[in-house]
């Protein structure tokens, strides 16, 4: 459909790897959109491989080169009308009508592709970061699977394998923490785990080095029903938190760990 931007000296048919029996709309005329950078990724493959043998179409893409970066800059601004500056850079114009319908398919092919990277992005987070995992489970009669809740979860998983662990229960907050810890080139992998806290509440875990110098391990929320809550309700509340981070100090470094919320509230202190 973007045939009207293959124009140039030459033609299709004096090409060599033309695909012969193919008519006016033949896959030459893919050439435009291709420069535009709106085909999806099948259509897109097929052209490169059809590019690949086509001398006439890598001559149009060449001087189609510079299309596709104008009219992004088209579709990014306010209205679709441009600015004198790159208005008055055209030497040959299209038609308002053709201008705007192209500029209004880049925006629209561009959202699109922010929207599938954003979504993409979310549940690849999610897999890595977030809650218990599933697993498929057998049951006896070696038939029948069905998805089982595991608790198992990066920062848990770590938690339980690391053999240094050092612990604490603030006596006016009752907020426990258990922290893991685990030596790295780079400094000291910590493992927190926090219980007897509610919210809402943001809170950091710092360690303190032995020189007096802070750093941020990590951070995180805590919901309104909190966590490791001995008489919860619900199994959400009853649950301790873990999460975990890094610390460019050695172990041998740290003299001690402090949860604190960001409003400056010290909820729990951890000798090391």
């Amino acid at each position: 459909m973007y045939g009207g931007y293959g124009s140039g000296t030459g033609g299709p048919g004096s090409a060599r790897g033309t695909a012969g029996a193919q008519g006016p709309g033949d896959v030459h005329e893919t050439v435009g959109a291709y420069a535009l950078g709106i085909l999806d990724d099948a259509e897109a493959t097929a052209f490169e491989a059809h590019l690949a043998t086509c001398d006439w179409c890598a001559q149009q893409l060449d001087d189609l080169a510079g299309m596709e970066p104008m009219l992004a800059a088209l579709a990014d601004l306010p209205s679709a009308q441009g600015t004198p500056a790159i208005g008055e850079s055209l030497s040959a114009r299209p038609s308002p009508r053709l201008a705007e319908r192209l500029v209004d398919e880049v925006s629209e092919r561009r959202a699109l592709k922010r929207r599938r990277s954003f979504f993409m992005l979310a549940a690849a987070a999610a897999l890595i970061i977030g809650g218990p995992l599933v697993v498929m489970a057998v049951n006896g009669d070696g038939g029948s699977k069905e998805p089982v809740a595991s608790a198992t979860s990066p920062a848990k998983d770590a938690f339980m394998h690391m053999t240094k662990k050092i612990s604490a229960t603030d006596s006016s907050t009752k907020v426990n923490a258990v922290i893991a810890m685990d030596a790295k080139d780079w400094g000291t992998h910590s493992v927190l785990q926090l219980k007897n806290v509610k919210g809402p509440l943001k809170c950091s875990l710092i360690a303190v080095g032995k020189n007096g110098e802070r750093e941020t391990v990590t951070s995180w929320a805590v919901p309104k029903w909190g966590y490791g809550i001995e008489n919860a309700k619900t199994e959400q509340a009853k649950n301790p938190l873990y999460v975990h981070g890094g610390a460019a100090f050695k172990p041998n470094e740290i003299d001690h760990f402090e949860v604190m919320t960001f409003d400056g509230k010290r909820l729990v202190e951890v000798d090391v």
